[in-house]
């Protein structure tokens, strides 16, 4: 279910982005969506190799930065393999990459704050179970 919310979010980034960027074009939110499935599936089919390459390089220092770049290559990848989307320049694309690994970030922050809480919930139940 986290992985459908994922996507979902993914494309409505894309989509924000397409609408701020006048470099980014798309044609509906379907194609963002695809465009979204598109990255997931080639970052973990591609995205690894790329990341230790430039981790290698980089001696593992800049992970972040690597990851962001490697993302903005899965996106100029997807952009020439879709045809209703289209990044014009590395730049827009890298800006996509930062907005995603933004969104993610906070998507992740928030389902850990719910399993915490769950946790937190079902502790005192726990306890009745336990005595």
């Amino acid at each position: 279910m986290t992985w459908i919310i994922e996507l979902l979010v993914s494309a409505g980034v894309i989509l924000l982005m397409a609408y701020i960027l006048p470099q980014v074009t798309i044609k509906s939110f379907g194609t963002a969506l695809w465009v979204a499935v598109l990255i997931a599936i080639l970052n973990v089919l591609i995205g690894w190799i790329f990341t230790v390459i430039l981790n290698l390089v980089t001696l593992f220092l800049l992970k972040s930065v690597v990851r962001l770049i490697v993302t903005a290559i899965v996106i100029k990848i997807a952009d020439k393999l879709v045809r209703n989307f289209e990044v014009k320049g590395f730049w827009p694309a890298l800006v996509i990459a930062v907005a995603l690994a933004v969104a993610s970030y906070f998507l992740d922050r928030s389902n850990d704050d719910e399993q915490q809480q769950m946790s937190r919930v079902s502790q005192p139940a726990m306890q009745l179970l336990t005595v």
